[in-house]
């Protein structure tokens, strides 16, 4: 076993599913403080208020703080502080269904942690970016143009001729753990993100503001915009874990029977990684120039340039993972404008609208704001895996 280490490099949150609802917490001095609700419960049941506070959850769109704040003070499970006071302010002024806050993986004991599917999954698209040919893609556009249904999952077909079936699958001599959780407290705050657009004025591209649900506001307005609130790991938060290349696939009996010529190891996923990661940057930086948005080309910048340090060693790598990361961190290609991939997104109903609007395509980011700026896009991180003993990769 060896071990990696992956580290945040703008907000990133890999959740587990679950949300805060408006009443699950309480804003208190800059923070959201989420309740002890069963504690709460025991402590009422033991008087007669229990059926006032139940009554009021029943009806309540969110809590009273007036009349229930000093529940929010003495019993609350965590308390996690707003990334600026700001945020504080737009929740109070946001309608109950944008205020649902997505949490950060955690185990029973509050820590957080990053799943191993986390993190494979980016490693697993880069290694299908690297490895798919021209060939490939046409071959499986022409077998996509002949179906008479849309099958419920297209890139099926090119995933398993490019990496194999999920039994004999490329990327399945690299197993990865979870991380070891995190102590509660200190490595996440609540951030506010909002949604950025695309405008067409005349011959011009302008930036907006995604409102709900009226579309899209003017730049100079974007706290006009819809705000929305996620639980994100600070950047410079260090997370650990271990991963090991599996002997049994690398062996030799084993590579002539799959009649592959080698196994992908750490260093392989690596280059994959930093290519696709290359690819991806210079794609956002296009986006943040033709909006206007400064304080987001500045962060992918500062990204370029961690990324040609990291290409300069064999086992680390740029990697974006989590929530708000959008279309183009999942694709089988980033290059949305050539063909044939351009028109195999022609075909499928979901994205064959956008693409006639004649604007940059995908048009909207999820922007994470600091200091009540727009300053990065979220989920960039650096991977990086320990490559001393004993092991086998191309």
């Amino acid at each position: 076993m060896k071990n990696y280490r992956l580290t945040v490099l703008t907000p990133l949150l890999v959740g587990d599913g679950q949300k805060l609802s408006p009443i699950d917490y309480m804003v208190w001095k800059d923070q959201v403080n989420v309740l002890d609700q069963r504690r709460i419960f025991r402590l009422l049941a033991k008087g007669p208020r229990l059926d006032t506070y139940l009554n009021q959850i029943r009806k309540a769109e969110r809590l009273d703080f007036a009349s229930w704040g000093g529940y929010a003070q003495n019993y609350a499970t965590r308390r996690i502080p707003f990334e600026h006071p700001s945020c504080a302010l737009y929740y109070a002024r946001t309608s109950p269904e944008h205020l649902f806050i997505p949490t950060f993986a955690g185990t029973p004991t509050g820590g957080i942690y990053v799943p191993a599917t986390a993190i494979k999954g980016p490693l697993r698209t880069a290694f299908l970016i690297d490895r798919a040919s021209e060939g490939q893609w046409k071959d499986f556009s022409g077998r996509l143009a002949a179906l008479e249904r849309t099958p419920r999952s297209p890139a099926e077909g090119l995933e398993t001729s490019t990496l194999g079936a999920s039994g004999i699958s490329r990327t399945r001599p690299m197993m990865i753990a979870d991380t070891v959780s995190l102590p509660p407290g200190g490595a996440t705050r609540v951030y506010l993100i909002r949604t950025s657009t695309i405008l067409q004025r005349g011959n011009k591209l302008e930036l907006g503001w995604k409102m709900s649900p009226r579309g899209a506001v003017e730049a100079r307005r974007p706290t006009d915009s819809t705000p929305m609130f996620a639980e994100m790991a600070v950047p410079g938060t260090v997370f650990q874990g271990t991963y090991q290349d599996s002997p049994a696939m690398a062996s030799p009996e084993m590579l002539r029977a799959l009649r592959w010529k080698e196994p992908a190891g750490a260093r392989r996923f690596a280059q994959a990684a930093n290519a696709a990661a290359a690819k991806l940057l210079e794609t956002q930086r296009k986006y943040a120039e033709t909006t206007g948005l400064t304080g987001v080309l500045q962060s992918l910048e500062q990204l370029s340039q961690r990324l040609a340090q990291m290409q300069e060693s064999n086992a680390s790598c740029l990697v974006c993972l989590g929530w708000g990361t959008g279309f183009l961190s999942k694709s089988a290609s980033i290059d949305v404008d050539a063909d044939p991939f351009r028109q195999i997104l022609r075909s499928l109903p979901f994205y064959s609208q956008p693409l006639r609007s004649g604007l940059p395509f995908p048009k909207t980011r999820r922007v994470v704001f600091v200091n009540d700026q727009p300053a990065a896009l979220p989920g960039w991180a650096e991977l990086a895996f320990e490559t001393t003993g004993n092991h086998t990769e191309n």
